[in-house]
């Protein structure tokens, strides 16, 4: 690499810096990038308010955290513990959730659109306004949330017991 070369990337490398700095200070979040935690311990993790789409947290320890008002569109949970999360207006449009355990998690008003759920653990959850439509759930898992299930998402306009298929 020549000394012209050297001095464009040190002027782009310093642009680049300017630009995120400044627009980190003004308020703007620049958009996320997919991020693996396969495996992690996150234990009361705040990932509130993030865009974590696409990202996988494939048989991560997520006990206790707070996933609230996050995009997690297209993320995997595959076999993740998520016992106790707080998943409270979450969009897990596409989610993959097969295995995960979400026991005692709060769902409250989430959308898992299009999320693959089978052999997922429910118990105790709290569902009320999640919109479950085109999830794809075991049957005594869904019987398990139509028991549990109330209440109509406020970004779809769906009801949760309709989205669930419940009697």
């Amino acid at each position: 690499m020549n000394t012209t070369d050297r001095n464009w990337t040190s002027i782009l490398s310093l642009l680049l810096w300017a630009i995120i700095s400044t627009t980190a200070l003004a308020g703007f979040t620049p958009p996320a990038f997919a991020l693996e935690y396969n495996k992690e311990i996150l234990v009361q993790a705040d990932f509130s308010g993030r865009d974590l789409s696409d990202s996988s947290f494939t048989k991560a320890n997520l006990r206790y955290s707070n996933f609230s008002n996050s995009n997690l569109s297209g993320v995997s949970f595959f076999a993740a513990n998520l016992e106790s999360a707080n998943l409270r207006g979450a969009n897990l449009t596409n989610a993959t959730l097969d295995s995960a355990r979400l026991i005692k998690t709060d769902l409250t008003n989430a959308i898992l659109e299009g999320a693959f759920a089978a052999n997922a653990k429910f118990d105790g959850a709290i569902v009320d306004g999640a919109d479950f439509t085109d999830v794809l759930l075991r049957s005594d898992e869904q019987k398990k949330l139509c028991k549990l299930a109330k209440g109509t998402n406020p970004v779809t306009g769906r009801q949760t017991r309709d989205t669930l298929y419940c009697p």
